[in-house]
Formats: C-alpha cells, structure tokens, sequence
C-alpha cells in the first residue's frame, strides 16, 4: 500500500542547514535522530520516528569519509526499518580526484563509494540518488544494479546570481578548456558570448596561459567553475581575462569547498571582485560568514524541493 502521509525527511549532521530550509513547508515531515558518540568516538545514532511504510527522504553529501558512512549507516537503518522508498540527495558528491584510473594499480575511490551504496538493500518502491552539478557526467553510471540516478543542473541559481553581479554586458568564462561545453551552454541561454582559456603545461604543478578564445575587453567577466578548492587555477585564469582587457570579473561555483581558506587566497590576488557559491556544500556558509561579503551564498533548497516533488 503506498504511504498517502507526506515525505519522511532526515538529514546527516552536516546537512542539518539544508533539512531545515526544505523540511520548512508541510509537504515534507522532519524526521526525529538521536545522535551522540562514544567515548572512544564511535557514533551512535537513533531513530526516533516510525518510517514504517513511509517515503524517506536523506540528505547527505559524501564531504569525507566519515560523513559517508554516517549517510551510508543512517539510509541503511532506514531502509532495514521498513521505508518503503528511499531517495538520496546529494548535494555534493566527492571523490572526483579519482573518479578514474590514471596509473596501474590506482583505486578509483568514486567508483568503489558508488558501488557501496549501491548495495544498499532495496525497498519497496526503489532506492533513488539525486546529484547536483556533478564533475564528471559518467559519474551515475557507477552506481550499479537497480537504482534510479538523477542529475540536476544548478543553471537556473548560476544564470540568476550571474546577471545580477555582471548586468547585461557580461561574458561568460571557465577557467580552461575543460569546462567550455558547460559555460557555452549557459551563455546561450543567457544570450551572451563564452569565453575560456588556452593553456600551456609548464610542470607537473604549474601552467601557463597562451590565449583567450573571445574578446573580453571593456566586458564584465563571469568565471563559472563547478568546484572551487584552493582557487589557483581560478587566479590564473582570472588574471588573463584582466590582462586581456576585462572591466569587473567575479566567480560563480557550484561546490565551494574553499579548502585551507581558498577563499582568502583568491581574494588577496585582486583579480576577482566577489565569489558566489551555492551551498551544496557546508564549508560555503563559514567562508561566506569569514569573508567580509566576498563570498556570498545561494540555496539549492528550490531545486531539491522541486526535484522531490516529481519523484
């Protein structure tokens, strides 16, 4: 019999920020967790609603190890429990540093987290994972066996966020070649040109930009890339627009991840006058609130709410 009671929604630590913002309307019902630790920091976690019977709801990003397996144990318990659906949002999914093999021997680590949760048992009605502006597109295709994927693009915050920095004389830009498909698509539906840079490899750590593929000069610049770290590749990049003949040029992420306080780096180059980043990520929120406004943050819940609604 399926459930005509609302959608059961959990989250992982992590994510608390995320459940509050889309658990906020009666379409969904925040579920009850108990979670402490013991004294030798293993994690004890409970759960306190009934989700017999229910559609579950979980989100949870694989941010490190330890918080995939609290996303793992949590979906686990969930589904042994009796939900009779569970879907799985992932607002950002890691381990895209190996999401393949390059030497022989190599561990791809994406693929084996793939692999373990697809092994979650089954429910009822199927197990659903929800992907946003993943790094690599073959990434759902490692998740194996009876899973449904879906992979939502963050165009309509990105579009949004870049004409209310930039105005109507804009250019948009990737910081490589890599990323051109990606940034064209969203100067086309914004009307505007694409821009992205050649480079040449210097060392194993460094590159040397060696041309700009569009005219920049007296335009606004938004640099889109789908994940920021340390920013180095984004100075770069950043920097040759400028020197090509830029006006203003900002930067609009997906993930931000600003690992080491990548944020202040790019911020003490010059170059970039703000960042805007979702919050796919929890470490968007501290660098938006160390920044001084530099950073500033757009929600994903909109998009997880709609995406919801329709499975």
């Amino acid at each position: 019999m399926v459930s005509n009671k609302p959608k059961l929604i959990f989250s992982t630590s992590s994510y608390e920020y995320l459940l509050d913002e889309v658990a906020q309307t009666n379409e969904f019902e925040k579920g009850a967790l108990e979670i402490k630790f013991f004294p030798d920091g293993e994690r004890y976690q409970r759960i306190l609603s009934d989700v017999l019977s229910r559609d579950v709801v979980v989100i949870g990003g694989t941010i490190s190890d330890e918080a995939t397996l609290e996303l793992y144990d949590l979906a686990y318990a969930l589904i042994k429990y009796g939900a009779q659906s569970i879907t799985i949002v992932m607002p950002y999914f890691g381990y895209s540093t190996m999401e393949r093999a390059v030497k022989s021997g190599e561990i791809v680590t994406a693929k084996s987290r793939a692999g373990m949760f697809s092994a979650l048992p089954r429910t009822s009605l199927g197990n659903h994972f929800v992907f946003f502006d993943l790094h690599s597109e073959g990434l759902p295709h490692y998740f194996e066996g009876a899973v449904l994927t879906s992979h939502i693009y963050c165009k309509p915050i990105i579009i949004a966020a870049a004409t209310e920095v930039a105005g109507d004389n804009l250019v948009m830009a990737c910081t490589d070649a890599g990323r051109a498909k990606w940034v064209e698509s969203l100067a086309n539906d914004m009307g505007v040109n694409a821009a992205f840079v050649f480079k040449r490899r210097i060392s194993g750590e460094e590159t040397a930009v060696t041309s700009i593929s569009a005219d920049v000069v007296g335009k606004n610049v938004v640099i889109y890339d789908d994940m920021i770290r340390t920013g180095g590749s984004l100075i770069g990049a950043a920097k040759a627009y400028k020197e090509a003949g830029a006006k203003d040029i900002f930067t609009i992420t997906t993930h931000g991840l600003f690992s080491s306080d990548g944020w202040r780096k790019i911020k003490e180059a010059g170059v970039i006058s703000r960042i805007i980043t979702t919050n796919s990520h929890p470490n968007a929120a501290k660098a938006a609130s160390d920044s001084d406004g530099f950073v500033q943050v757009r929600s994903i819940a909109s998009l997880i709410k709609e995406k919801l609604k329709q499975i």
